[in-house]
């Protein structure tokens, strides 16, 4: 999943004509993921230049489902000021499910998760940018 996350950072980039968003790519990295490295790769495989992609993603590592709120605010201050084509969030509910634990704290998991999606929706809207939200599959709810 991350991989994909990678090439649409650097696909985004590209011209609309060529299938891409003509804009920067925001990265939500909430398990330490991210690789610039690998960037650089995909890139060059589709002949950019890697040091310009680098500089037309940007990275934020969450550290709690609170923090990965906040990134929503500052990443829309970033976009009433850069054209942005996407969001990438990689992965949304890790650290919901460590923020919060056992049965108990379900509703308000679920409560906090929806406030973050319905921001993100209205950043996708406002700004017209794609999202892109991986999550890992479990089987057990706590």
């Amino acid at each position: 999943k991350t991989q994909l996350c990678h090439t649409l950072c650097v696909t985004s980039q590209l011209p609309i004509s060529n299938g891409g968003a003509e804009g920067m790519a925001l990265y939500i990295d909430t398990e330490n993921t991210f690789r610039p490295e690998r960037l650089r790769a995909i890139a060059q495989r589709y002949g950019l230049d890697p040091d310009v992609v680098l500089e037309n993603v940007a990275c934020a590592r969450a550290y709690n489902s609170d923090h990965q709120n906040e990134l929503l605010i500052q990443a829309s201050a970033m976009m009433s000021e850069q054209r942005f084509g996407l969001i990438i969030v990689d992965s949304a509910t890790a650290l919901y499910r460590t923020d919060y634990q056992g049965r108990n704290e379900l509703a308000a998991r679920q409560v906090s998760l929806g406030k973050f999606l319905r921001t993100l929706q209205n950043i996708a809207e406002e700004f017209g940018v794609a999202v892109v939200i991986t999550n890992q599959v479990v089987a057990n709810v706590d």
